[in-house]
C-alpha cells in the first residue's frame, strides 16, 4: 500500500488524514511512538529524487535527540534546511513530515528503509505527487588544509564566455562579459564552469543591484549567498552566508550597488568566507548541500556556479587557487 494512494489536505492536516496517515504507516510497520537511539537510520544521507524523469537532488540528516526522540533536517532541491520534528523509526525503517516552504500547498510525507550505507523510499511532494527517491550516506570530508596553493588563475576573460556553461536544461543564456566583467542582466539561465573543483581558494568582485540576489555555488553544491543585505542582521539566508547552513558573524555588507570582494576557502566541508575584508565564517563545516544544488554526489568535485535566476549580478576579477600538493 502506498501513502500516495490518499488525498492529504494542505496545510496541518485534519484529523481523518492523520488517521489515515497513521493507520497506513502502523500496517507498513514503521510508525512508533519512541525511536530507537542506534537507529540505522541516523546520519546524514546524500538522496536523489526521481521527479517527472529528472533525478533531482535532496539531503537528509537525522540524529537523536535526548534518549529516544530522533530529529533532522531537510533539504529538497530547493529552498532552504528544515528542520524535522520528529523521525519516526522501527528497525530500519523511518518516516517523517514535513509543512511546505516554497512549493506547493500539501505537507509533504516521507517513508523508507536503510540497508547498510544505502537508503531508499517514497515521499509524497508539497504539490500532491508521489515519487521515488534513493540515496547513500554524505561522505565525511573532513581533512587538513594544504599546505601550499597554486598561483591563482582567472576565471574570467577578458570578453567571451570561454570555461563556462549554462546549466543543465537552460533554454536561453543571458550571460555576457564586456571588459571582464562577467554580467547577468536580468533573471535567466545559472552558468557554471567547465572545470570542476575538489579543494579550492576562490577570489571575486561582485556587483548587487538594489533588491537583487545570486549566489556562488561551490562545487556546484554548496550556495554562499549574494544579495542585497546591507543594514539587515546577519542571517544564512543573507549576503555572507552558507543559505539555509552558515550564519555570517557580523553583517560586513557594502550598499547595493558598490563592488565588494569575496574570498572563499573549502577544504572537504570546511569553508572560511571573507567578505570585504572581514572573516565572517572560519572553518565552519557544511553539513550538506543547500537548496538549488547540481546533484548529491557530496564526495566528487563539481564546477563553481553562479546564480542567475533571481535578478541581474555582475562578477569580475574571479580567480581560483587549488592545493599544490
Amino acid at each position: 500500500m502506498k501513502i500516495s494512494r490518499f488525498p492529504f489536505a494542505g496545510g496541518p492536516l485534519g484529523v481523518p488524514a492523520a488517521r489515515i496517515l497513521t493507520s497506513v504507516m502502523l500496517l507498513a510497520g514503521i510508525y512508533i511512538s519512541s525511536a530507537q537511539p542506534d537507529s540505522p537510520v541516523i546520519g546524514r544521507w546524500d538522496l536523489t529524487v526521481s521527479m517527472d524523469g529528472r533525478e533531482l537532488p535532496s539531503w537528509l540528516e537525522v540524529k537523536l535527540s535526548g534518549q529516544s526522540t530522533l530529529v533532522g533536517y531537510y533539504v529538497s532541491f530547493a529552498g532552504s534546511a528544515r528542520p524535522i520534528s520528529e523521525v519516526h523509526a522501527d528497525r530500519g525503517s523511518f518516516s517523517f513530515s514535513l509543512p511546505p516552504q516554497w512549493i506547493g500547498k500539501h505537507y509533504m510525507h516521507v517513508h523508507g528503509k536503510v540497508e547498510g550505507d544505502t537508503i531508499s523510499g517514497e515521499l509524497l511532494y508539497h504539490t500532491g505527487t508521489s515519487h521515488s527517491f534513493k540515496g547513500v550516506r554524505a561522505p565525511e570530508l573532513l581533512r587538513e588544509e594544504p599546505e601550499a596553493w597554486t598561483p591563482a588563475r582567472p576565471l574570467i576573460a577578458d570578453s567571451g564566455l570561454d570555461g563556462w556553461t549554462t546549466t543543465p536544461g537552460s533554454d536561453t543564456n543571458q550571460w555576457e562579459v564586456v571588459d571582464g566583467v562577467l554580467n547577468s542582466p536580468a533573471s535567466g539561465a545559472n552558468l557554471m564552469t567547465i572545470e570542476k573543483f575538489d579543494d579550492f581558494k576562490l577570489h571575486v568582485e561582485f556587483r548587487v543591484p538594489e533588491g537583487s540576489n545570486s549566489g556562488i555555488y561551490l562545487r556546484g553544491r554548496y550556495e554562499v549567498q549574494v544579495e542585497d543585505s546591507y543594514g539587515k542582521q546577519p542571517e544564512s539566508i543573507y549576503l555572507g552566508g552558507v543559505y539555509g547552513f552558515l550564519s555570517p558573524n557580523e553583517m560586513a555588507a557594502a550598499r547595493a550597488g558598490e563592488w565588494q570582494t569575496y574570498d572563499i576557502t573549502l577544504v572537504g566541508r570546511r569553508v572560511t568566507v571573507v567578505l570585504n575584508g572581514k572573516t565572517i565564517i572560519h572553518r565552519q563545516i557544511i553539513p550538506g548541500i543547500t537548496g538549488g544544488a547540481l546533484d548529491s554526489a557530496e564526495g566528487e568535485p563539481g564546477p563553481i556556479m553562479l546564480q542567475g535566476d533571481h535578478g541581474p549580478i555582475s562578477y569580475r576579477n574571479m580567480t581560483v587557487s587549488v592545493p599544490a600538493n
